[in-house]
């Protein structure tokens, strides 16, 4: 036989007249012949037997509170043990609940207890808690335990969570909100107030009300706290918590701090302009954005202006003309062409305002402050799998509520000083530009013709003379060898973007090239490919270079060299495994800061575009038909979209704008194993 026994846990600093008592209630299950049931009365705690009732005064028990409640628990209150004989009646019962100064381990520090620092109460309120029966949960308000000069207070309540009582702290210096779930043994939950999307006060529902008599004297009152639950794979939830009380001040207290530390995340958008492709991809776009993005804005109390795209290049034409400065930020919905025709809009529209020439490909381009979001609803969404790690809408319209802000670097394409194109992922000749030229004829296939087209490009394995002259990226720490991929925070991205500042600014204002700088290969090509990122996809999760970096100011050259057949499919495979797909001596990969090509058709046409390629370039091949060389030129792949002239000039620019994301993630494992050691330490 057990019997239950209660304790109460008081831990204050020095008394103050206006603090009041607060009390935590737990019980434990110790052996016993009798069981014990306890009760309170007008003056005196009183613990009565069973069989022989007597009067044994209580005293509080030091140290902190333990998770759990039994199915039978009482409601939360006192944790209140018999004290010893020798301190029997009303005199040790008055010193008990004396409060004391905090001291010791428990004042402060590292490891201190939960409720170090509560607030005292008054004698009168310690009469009437007594008078008053059973401690309700209005009998327990928050605690701000009093730190240093300079640093905020840490908000500390036992707050109902379901049908149990649960510990909640609001620790302002770190910017964390944690609490202990009753029945899940006990299991610490912790949440960045970086990562709270709203507050709201609400109604407990007829189930959460039904908790017991005790619950019936008073109303509760409850709050909901909407957050970022972070799952495998990078996706991104949205979960809530709520918590009550019967008081009413301190359901209000802990509303208005979490708002307070909202208002404080400046970084989050509060007016956005929206563009919705409803034809791209599987036209899911509209359905998408007002089942999925469109309430969690509501939510997060961001206001909107939707535009629905009715053709090409509308949304980058309308943003030449809207007032860009009254939003905080330019969500697209759909797939890459709709990003890159919002991205166009945009820097075409700074560099407009700051009267800079978009066709000289030499002058230095404004940054823009603008951020972009992407909600993923097209056929391959690579920018938005690059940048977070998913193509999920929910898990992008999160990050965008939170205000993320990744910088991404912007190569700019020209052809004979005339402006072609911006591109931020795949800048691709040969193969996957004959992808794309063969698949605009099949639109009416979906996303199925990328398929088609790409088994068909394949199959006729035409191969492209040309010439590339490019310039190696310098200021960068990695190479496109290493294992060092572009993660949240990266630190290559960052060292590489100072390095790139301290050397313009040894050169001052020149943008002339130096022409030992620039290094030639000239050769038949199956494939070129410039990639700013890793363009993974669900496809190909490394993506054409898994170690490409977002803001590193270069790009990774990648030329595959003429082979057969079988050894191309091999490179293909690799791109969709775990191996390293540039481990053929047909395929060399360069980390370049910009770059020339010049085809040998071009050549023969007197094309200008490169001279040091035309200078440098030589026959190569006059039997096109026996080694499947295509006697018309390719077509350039820039981000899904077709460019008409196959010389070209590339020139990255590093980190010309920003995304609402924050790069891939490490693992969650990581991530769990960091959440919980700091709610160790902060519990």
């Amino acid at each position: 036989m057990h019997r239950e026994e209660g304790r109460a846990i008081l831990r204050a600093p020095a008394p103050s007249p206006s603090a009041h008592f607060h009390f935590h209630f737990e019980q434990r299950s110790i052996p016993a012949r009798n069981e014990h049931t306890a009760q309170t009365s007008s003056t005196t705690h009183e613990l009565y037997c069973a069989k022989k009732p007597k009067t044994i005064p209580l005293q509080p028990l030091p140290g902190p509170r333990r998770p759990g409640l039994g199915a039978g628990a009482r409601p939360p209150g006192p944790f209140l043990r018999p004290a010893p004989r020798s301190e029997a009646g009303p005199a040790a019962l008055s010193s008990a609940l004396t409060p004391r100064p905090a001291s010791g381990p428990g004042s402060g520090g590292r490891g201190a207890p939960l409720a170090a620092g509560l607030r005292p109460a008054a004698a009168a309120a310690r009469s009437a808690a007594g008078r008053a029966g059973p401690p309700q949960l209005s009998a327990l308000p928050s605690m701000e335990r009093q730190l240093p000069a300079g640093r905020p207070p840490r908000l500390v309540s036992s707050l109902g969570l379901g049908q149990r009582c649960s510990e909640v702290t609001l620790d302002q210096e770190r910017g964390l909100l944690a609490w202990r779930h009753p029945r899940r043994g006990g299991e610490n939950y912790f949440v960045p107030t970086s990562e709270i999307i709203a507050v709201e006060e609400s109604e407990l529902n007829k189930k959460q009300r039904n908790t017991g008599k005790w619950h019936k004297l008073a109303k509760p009152h409850s709050f909901t706290v909407y957050y970022v639950k972070k799952a495998r794979n990078h996706r991104w939830w949205c979960r809530d918590v709520t918590f009550w009380c019967v008081d009413e001040n301190l359901c209000n207290q802990w509303t208005q701090a979490l708002k307070e530390l909202l208002e404080m995340q400046k970084c989050r958008p509060k007016r956005l302009l929206v563009y919705i492709n409803p034809y791209g991809g599987k036209r899911q776009g509209k359905r998408i954005y007002e089942q999925k993005v469109a309430p969690l804005f509501s939510l997060a109390s961001i206001s909107t202006d939707v535009v629905i795209t009715e053709h090409a290049n509308h949304a980058k034409d309308n943003l030449f003309e809207v007032n860009i400065n009254k939003y905080d930020g330019v969500v697209c919905v759909g797939g890459d062409g709709m990003f890159s025709e919002v991205m166009h809009g945009l820097i075409g529209r700074m560099q407009k305002d700051s009267g800079i020439d978009q066709n000289n490909p030499k002058a230095p381009l404004v940054q823009c402050n603008i951020r972009i979001g992407i909600i993923p609803a097209g056929s391959t969404d690579c920018v938005c799998y690059s940048t977070v790690g998913i193509s999920d809408p929910v898990t992008s319209a999160l990050h965008i509520i939170v205000g993320d802000s990744q910088p991404l670097d912007v190569s700019s394409v020209h052809h004979n000083n005339t402006f072609l194109k911006y591109s931020v992922s795949l800048l691709g000749y040969g193969f996957y530009g004959d992808i794309l030229k063969d698949s605009e004829k099949k639109r009416w296939m979906g996303p199925m013709r990328y398929d088609y087209s790409g088994f068909k490009t394949f199959l006729s394995h035409h191969y492209y003379e040309g010439t590339i002259s490019f310039q190696p990226a310098k200021h960068t720490l990695g190479s496109p060898r290493d294992k060092d991929s572009c993660r949240t925070g990266c630190y290559i991205c960052k060292e590489s973007e100072q390095q790139l500042a301290e050397q313009q600014k040894k050169c001052g204002l020149k943008n002339e090239e130096d022409e030992e700088e620039w290094k030639v290969i000239k050769g038949k090509f199956l494939a070129i490919n410039a990639v700013n990122m890793s363009c993974a996809c669900p496809r190909s999760p490394k993506g054409l270079s898994p170690a490409a970096h977002l803001a590193d100011g270069s790009a990774d050259l990648i030329l595959v060299r003429k082979c057969s057949r079988f050894d191309f499919l091999r490179h293909l495979v690799r791109n969709t495994n775990q191996n390293d797909q540039f481990d053929f001596s047909f395929v060399d990969v360069y980390r370049v800061k910009s770059f020339q090509f010049t085809s040998k058709l071009s050549e023969d046409n007197g094309s200008n575009v490169a001279d040091i390629g035309k200078k440098r370039f030589g026959q190569f091949c006059r039997d096109h038909p026996a080694c499947c060389c295509n006697i018309a030129d390719s077509t350039w792949n820039c981000d899904g979209e077709t460019l008409d002239s196959s010389a070209i000039e590339v020139r990255v620019h590093c980190q010309l704008m920003k995304l609402f994301a924050r790069g891939i993630e490490e693992n969650c494992k990581d991530e769990a194993a960091y959440s919980h050691s700091s709610i160790e330490h902060l519990l």
